[in-house]
């Protein structure tokens, strides 16, 4: 989880870069968003764009497979995804592709909506739709999208890096027990299908307390679905979970092997953050703490 460096932009280089390439659009104030993203700064263009700017180079693939793929996706999926209407280009020392999308009104799910079946139940119900688009040609999981669908063995030496960083975490054992438990599930033997990549509560949309849009699809790719179900156990609570397991219909082994995926965002996030981000590490420490407990029932 090392980053690369990051390359900086502000509004008023956001207002120059659209009046320069985009003169329909120059009149329109420019506002920076206050978006969780690690990625991309991202800006408000009047009352229904907004802008992307990747903040590193291995960010700017997610400009692109976006442009090919989310009109393709966008009309078998039941709640709004931004759909590109522009690609900017390099200018002024922004060395990057930036994106024109469409604003979705909302705001993110945040702790009482993850406790919401009705919201797991949507979140299901998209998922399931998601899985079920047709895959020919997308892009196999790799590094443009994190390895988001690749099989759990892909992971194995990475974790085990990161369970000696966690050399003083007290339930270390429990934690590496847990992994290897979701190394044995039978893998997907199945065609490859879509997966989001990125389901936190940061990238769901919420308007009058349901459901209603899927943020930052620059980690999508095509795969195992289980990375997606992770979201059962990062974001949801209680309840909330049986309701999304409803509503996935997924085999028991993919359930499983979608446990070991939020294991696998909890450990890294954990491991990288303590220290650094108290909020982050504490969030990855959380996921830990729902897996394990899950397992073990």
């Amino acid at each position: 989880m090392d980053r690369e460096p990051e390359v900086g932009t502000d509004a008023a280089l956001a207002k120059t870069l659209v009046a320069e390439q985009f003169g329909q659009w120059s009149g329109l104030p420019v506002s920076r968003v206050d978006a969780v993203s690690t990625d991309h700064d991202i800006y408000r263009l009047g009352d229904r764009l907004a802008l992307r700017f990747p903040r590193r180079r291995s960010a700017v693939a997610a400009i692109d497979k976006e442009c090919v793929w989310l009109p393709r996706l966008a009309a078998g999926l039941p709640l709004q995804i931004p759909l590109p209407i522009a690609r900017g280009e390099p200018a002024h020392g922004y060395p990057y592709p930036w994106g024109v999308v469409q604003w979705l009104e909302g705001v993110p799910l945040g702790d009482r909506e993850a406790k919401s079946a009705d919201v797991a139940r949507d979140l299901g119900r998209f998922i399931t739709a998601l899985h079920a688009q047709d895959a020919s040609g997308g892009p196999v999981a790799g590094a443009h999208n994190h390895w988001r669908g690749a099989p759990l063995a892909a992971f194995d030496a990475e974790m085990r890096r990161r369970f000696a960083a966690l050399s003083d975490i007290p339930d270390l054992a429990e934690i590496v027990a847990a992994w290897e438990r979701g190394l044995a599930v039978e893998a997907w033997a199945g065609a490859p299908v879509w997966v989001h990549g990125d389901l936190k509560g940061a990238n769901l949309l919420v308007r009058d307390g349901a459901l209603s849009g899927v943020l930052d699809w620059g980690l999508a790719g095509i795969g195992d679905p289980a990375s997606d179900l992770s979201a059962g156990w990062s974001l949801l609570r209680g309840r909330a979970r049986a309701a999304f397991r409803a509503a996935v219909a997924v085999d028991d082994a993919t359930w499983a092997r979608g446990r070991a995926w939020a294991l696998i965002e909890g450990v890294l996030g954990l491991s990288y953050y303590r220290g650094r981000q108290d909020a982050l590490a504490h969030a990855g420490r959380r996921v830990i703490d729902a897996v394990l407990a899950d397992d073990q029932a």
